[in-house]
């Protein structure tokens, strides 16, 4: 029962999913509206498991002293720090007319969300350009004639994304220039390589779904 009970659960959730597309009426639309209720107390504590889950790694690096222990120390103060100022804000939030939510411009949390997760997620962006550059580098080189294309293709379109481009190309005429050869292949052959892509996933998403709503694909129900 430990593997059939959500093996039927996923059947009956997914086909009625299925069914609520093409009939949005009763009972299937009552339906899907109950699920996804539940599915958004399930993902609730889910949050919840992932948070304990990621206590529980950061104090056994602490206790056994593994590499980079000392960073879980400040995985820990900040994640108490937010849940305590988010939990204040928000149960002083109850006691304003009209009530305030602790997201809420001018609370403590938003002033935390505002000046420090927001500039260090920025530096941590910033961060990964320069692996991305370095990745760019290594995978544009000339080896083949794809490769070659794909290095062309994307000197063409940093070129044509600066004002460098078009001052470099301002002897031809209009139309011709660096930003127009970006927007060709940024319009052209970007978007049907990205339609193909999408149109890929898609299919391989519909696969997947079915293989578990039909309880072939049994990986995750695993460990």
């Amino acid at each position: 029962m430990k593997r059939e009970v959500p093996i039927i659960i996923t059947l009956v959730v997914g086909i009625v999913f299925i069914l609520s597309y093409f009939i949005p009426h009763a009972p299937f639309g009552e339906l899907e509206t109950f699920y996804n209720e539940w599915f958004s107390i399930v993902a609730s504590f889910a949050i919840w498991l992932g948070a304990l889950n990621l206590m529980k790694l950061s104090f056994i690096r602490i206790s056994r002293k593994q590499h980079d222990w000392q960073l879980s120390w400040v995985i820990v103060i900040c994640f108490l720090v937010i849940v305590a100022v988010g939990f204040y804000d928000g149960y002083a939030g109850l006691s304003n007319n009209p009530q305030t939510s602790f997201r809420d411009p001018g609370t403590n949390f938003d002033w935390l969300y505002t000046y420090i997760y927001t500039p260090l997620s920025s530096t941590m962006f910033a961060i990964l350009a320069f692996f991305v550059a370095s990745a760019s580098y290594r995978a544009f080189r000339a080896r083949n004639t794809a490769a070659t294309l794909l290095l062309l293709a994307g000197f063409l379109v940093m070129l044509g994304r600066v004002p460098l481009g078009d001052i470099l190309t301002s002897y031809l005429p209009e139309g011709w220039r660096a930003s127009d050869w970006a927007s060709w292949i940024m319009n052209f052959p970007h978007t049907a390589g990205q339609r193909a892509i999408k149109i890929g996933v898609a299919l391989g998403i519909v696969s997947t779904s079915l293989r578990i709503i039909l309880g072939i694909e049994r990986s995750h129900l695993e460990g």
